[in-house]
């Protein structure tokens, strides 16, 4: 350690209340203070003990345990519930919940639609839109990566609208946790959610409303007067990119109208990062490809 003075504190180095005491507080240095962790124990403990709290206790626990915690919705009903208990708590500005809305560029116009709807009923809420990297509609997104390339390149289509956003806005906006509209009553990878969750990046991921049914979330809306998107009222229960979004049938899952006729239930988000990370080196790999058969080529018309 250096024994040179500063004239200004550092914030890298513990203060000497901390070196003194040898505890560490949140008023004083930043590096001295962990990264949000939790083993697996903890996080079974947490785990079994959020399961029985109502939503709004749920909220109130991230509120005051989870630093850089942001909300993730597309405006479905569990996120709008959501949404709407947080602005009941009546939460200074430092501690409310900033919203992040992935715009595919692909969303039903009755979505937007919905977005501006809810701009208007709850103005206290800041709302940090992310769209596909250097594309502003969807024109321009089919002339970069092609037309339908939902249905050509799936995995392409979830990483460039979808997961890319998703990381940059995690980066830029410095989130260390989330919460979701997740759902066990969705069905499908879903059936076995917990409330918490940490991924392979070390996001967390609440999901408040975990052991809600439709007709509960349903309820809420209806009675608190709480803006909703006009397709609910169509026969759809879960709403996506219009290409990959159908109303259900009576007796079906809430998400059996996404993806219909496909083995996908999810839409890359809450997949697994390193199912994408191998992705991108398979995408790598075939471009060196192409690029060395082209020079072999080249070469072969040279001669």
């Amino acid at each position: 350690m250096s024994s040179r003075s500063s004239p200004a504190p550092d914030r890298d180095v513990m203060s000497v209340h901390e070196l003194e005491s040898g505890y560490v507080s949140g008023s004083g240095s930043e590096s001295s203070l962990p990264e949000i962790h939790f083993t697996k124990p903890h996080l079974a403990f947490l785990n079994r003990q959020l399961q029985f709290l109502e939503p709004q206790e749920i909220l109130r626990w991230c509120i005051t345990s989870l630093p850089g915690l942001f909300q993730t919705t597309a405006f479905g009903l569990t996120g709008l519930v959501t949404l709407d208990m947080l602005s009941k708590m009546k939460l200074p500005r430092p501690q409310m919940v900033d919203l992040i809305f992935l715009d595919t560029l692909h969303h039903f116009s009755e979505t937007l639609a919905l977005v501006d709807r809810v701009r208007s009923k709850y103005p206290l809420v800041n709302l940090h839109v992310y769209r596909p990297d250097g594309v502003d509609t969807a024109e321009e997104f089919a002339q970069k990566h092609g037309e339908r390339i939902w249905e050509t390149n799936d995995e392409l289509y979830d990483w460039v609208a979808k997961v890319e956003p998703a990381q940059r806005a995690y980066r830029e906006l410095q989130v260390a946790a989330v919460l979701t509209g997740r759902r066990r009553s969705q069905g499908g990878k879903r059936g076995d959610l917990d409330v918490i969750e940490v991924d392979e990046a070390g996001l967390i991921k609440v999901n408040p409303l975990a052991n809600w049914s439709f007709q509960q979330v349903q309820d809420y809306i209806q009675t608190n007067n709480v803006p909703y998107n006009e397709l609910l009222d169509r026969g759809y229960k879960s709403i996506g990119d219009w290409h990959s979004t159908q109303p259900t049938k009576a007796g079906e899952d809430e998400r059996a109208g996404r993806w219909k006729g496909q083995q996908k239930t999810e839409c890359g988000i809450h997949n697994p990062r390193s199912k994408f990370a191998r992705y991108l080196q398979e995408q790598e790999r075939k471009q060196k490809e192409e690029a060395l058969q082209k020079a072999l080529d080249a070469l072969e018309v040279a001669a």
